[in-house]
């Protein structure tokens, strides 16, 4: 009886120390952003050579220089804000691991100029498709009348009103 309460202590504290080991590997790699390059999920950081930033995948943050100091946020700068991430070239900073990439700025400007390409890049995950199709999943009832349109109630749709001057129901 001894023996089996020992068993299932031992084997209690097997499961609860690998359960352990299994959330710190979770806490401690991020996830690779969407628009990362595929077949580096484990790394901790991209250098961005157009726009000169680091994004650090544990804390999902990019890292710029702004304001006399390096900043971090979520989101890019305002005179970023279209950047394709996507499309721009990401280099993968195989060779660092700490909480300042940007210490090695000046050799990585210098290395991995502005419109720097390396070997071909895909994205972790496709890049999200917007426009015509998405308005297929659009549950709206597209076809009830318009706000233009309650105001003709005795008039055919097609016809102009006074006001209109035959220009149609553009802005003008």
């Amino acid at each position: 009886m001894k023996t089996i309460k020992i068993a299932i202590a031992g084997l209690f504290l097997l499961v609860a120390n690998a359960t352990q080991a299994q959330v710190s590997i979770n806490v401690n790699i991020g996830t690779p952003p969407a628009w990362g390059p595929a077949g580096y999920s484990e790394m901790e950081y991209y250098y961005l050579p157009d726009i000169e930033a680091y994004y650090d995948v544990r804390a999902s943050q990019f890292i710029y220089f702004g304001g006399g100091r390096w900043v971090r946020t979520t989101y890019l700068p305002r005179q970023y804000r279209n950047y394709d991430l996507y499309g721009g070239y990401k280099v993968v900073l195989t060779d660092y691991h700490g909480r300042t990439p940007y210490t090695y700025f000046d050799r990585h400007r210098v290395r991995y100029y502005k419109g720097y390409h390396g070997a071909p890049q895909r994205p972790y995950k496709a890049r999200p498709v917007y426009g015509y199709n998405d308005r297929r999943n659009d549950h709206r009832d597209h076809r009830h009348y318009d706000k233009h349109d309650k105001h003709h109630g005795k008039h055919d749709r097609h016809d102009h009103d006074d006001d209109d001057h035959g220009r149609g129901h553009g802005r003008r």
